[in-house]
């Protein structure tokens, strides 16, 4: 069985699209059901009117780079973009 998790939104910076839906990037705690406990950043889109937030099993569409750096600029300029996780340093570079 997975270890269910419960997200918790410690920061966020948005961006609103005309037809109402707004892209989140969002600082957040990771509390899971054994008692751990796990920082991160999360990319996750709001659904227009009720602002609710689109669950899609863990992805969100990012519509450019150049959007993606906006809201990280964001974020940096609002004192939180340069946050890091206790488990940032255990992940190798891969890429292809």
């Amino acid at each position: 069985m997975a270890n269910q998790c419960n997200v918790i939104i410690l920061e966020e910076v948005k961006a609103s699209r005309t037809n109402g839906w707004t892209l989140c990037y969002q600082w957040c705690r990771y509390d899971y059901a054994d008692d751990s406990k796990e920082f991160g950043y999360r990319f996750i889109w709001r659904w227009p009117g009720t602002k609710k937030l689109q669950a899609a099993r863990g992805q969100a569409r990012i519509p450019s780079v150049e959007l993606l750096r906006e809201l990280v600029a964001a974020a940096e300029l609002a004192g939180w973009g340069d946050k890091r996780s206790a488990d940032a340093d255990e992940f190798e570079e891969t890429f292809s």
